[in-house]
């Protein structure tokens, strides 16, 4: 394969949004906007769901953990963005590169198995609700966690491994904002044939595995929604359902754009364009969806802002 050790990179640069200086001040306004809501966000619904004893059931169980996940995501990203804004330095070390390529990746392939999980909650829920409390243990959620946090790390690990023992070219200047795959495989001078065919077949496992279940899951919970004969019944149900939807749309949609398609098609300033709303808009928007649009959330935070209020009198 042609690989060999790299110990003369001291650092790589990235040159993402630093070929315009002039809109530089409204991207770190915009950008820093995004984090704290995000954050803020997304630490709400961890913290209205670990109070509200109402709340802690599966569904809200695996909901606190996705937030938990959308929170380090953002964090691994938009710090470093904002640094390097403000410092007008877009470097970044050897080492602070492939931790965050391998962070992104973990946590990316995380959010995707736990969003898999949450569909076969709500399929047990909703196609299987007499053993809903049979099927859904504590133990058995506990598991499915543990089971996504280790899939993820070990996937996210072999290519950060492989990615590490590159030779790469003389330049080191990455046409975007962090350190992604198709980036950094465009600097690559070695033979990366192992690594394509290491990334398809986890992209296979990762990827088509968890959708198909997301798949699967619905497809049930429609054929079951169908059978419901009143409307009222059938908005209740989907109602339970649409916030997950609309998460997984916004995902997936961005996902595909980026990774499911050729190497050679890969183009920075769109590949850029579409990470920022997958590493920013996306983890600032899924508090306001799950929020929004489910009553015993809002009763949660509505509690939880109560009791703040009182504590303070």
């Amino acid at each position: 394969m042609g690989i060999r050790n790299q110990t003369s990179i001291s650092d790589f640069l990235l040159l993402g949004f630093s070929e315009h200086p002039e809109q530089q001040p409204l991207l770190f306004g915009l950008f820093l906007g995004m984090y704290l809501v995000t954050m803020l966000g997304n630490l709400l619904i961890i913290l209205a769901i670990s109070s509200d004893t109402y709340l802690h059931t599966p569904m809200y169980f695996f909901l606190a953990n996705l937030s938990f996940v959308e929170t380090c995501f953002t964090c691994t990203i938009v710090p470093k963005v904002l640094v390097n804004i403000q410092t007008q330095h877009f470097n970044i070390s050897y080492t602070g590169c492939l931790m965050q390529m391998y962070f992104f990746m973990a946590l990316t392939l995380l959010d995707d198995f736990l969003l898999a999980v949450m569909a076969y909650d709500h399929y047990v829920a909703i196609c299987l609700p007499l053993h809903y409390n049979m099927v859904m243990q504590p133990q058995r959620c506990l598991l499915l966690v543990a089971a996504s946090w280790l899939c993820s790390h070990l996937l996210a690990f072999s290519l950060t491994f492989l990615m590490s023992r590159f030779f790469f070219c003389a330049s080191h200047s990455i046409p975007h904002f962090f350190c992604d795959v198709p980036p950094l495989l465009k600097l690559v001078c070695s033979d990366i044939h192992l690594y394509q065919v290491t990334m398809l077949t986890e992209a296979v496992l990762s990827g088509m595995i968890p959708l198909t279940c997301v798949l699967v899951s619905y497809t049930h919970i429609i054929h079951t929604i169908i059978r419901i004969p009143s409307s009222g019944g059938k908005h209740k149900v989907f109602s339970t359902c649409g916030s997950h939807l609309s998460v997984l749309t916004l995902f997936y949609g961005t996902l595909f754009l980026v990774y499911f398609r050729p190497s050679s098609s890969y183009s920075a300033d769109t590949g850029m364009v579409i990470s920022v709303v997958y590493t920013m808009v996306t983890p600032m928007l899924n508090p306001f969806i799950y929020s929004l649009r489910n009553r015993d959330m809002k009763g949660a935070l509505w509690r939880l802002f109560n009791q703040g209020k009182c504590s303070t009198l």
